[in-house]
């Protein structure tokens, strides 16, 4: 599946991704391959910048620590980011029902 595919949907899903722990930037783009059964392959560029715009958002807080001699930055979910997910997946879900009403059987 393409990036531009999942246009204005890939916030919620690295919302979602992050909802149950902290994970740092690799995980995450594995977390949504295997979340996706291997869909998703969205690209270092796509989702950097992406946790960078959470977070400036308020959505997201990442810490810094060293793991075998690596900086590795990661990302949790702050109370506003539940919130924002909450809200995503209403909007998800009423996006879902009009789709299916033209698409579905």
């Amino acid at each position: 599946m393409r990036a531009e595919t999942l246009r204005g949907h890939l916030d919620a899903m690295l919302l979602s991704v992050l909802e149950s722990e902290p994970l740092h930037g690799y995980a995450i783009i594995e977390a949504l391959k295997q979340r996706s059964d291997g869909e998703l392959d969205v690209p270092t560029g796509t989702v950097y910048p992406a946790l960078r715009r959470l977070e400036r958002a308020g959505f997201l807080r990442s810490d810094w620590s060293n793991v075998g001699g690596r900086e590795r930055r990661t990302y949790a979910l702050t109370g506003a980011g539940k919130r924002e997910l909450t809200a995503q997946r209403g909007q998800w879900r009423r996006v879902a029902r009009t789709v299916t009403a033209f698409l579905g059987n």
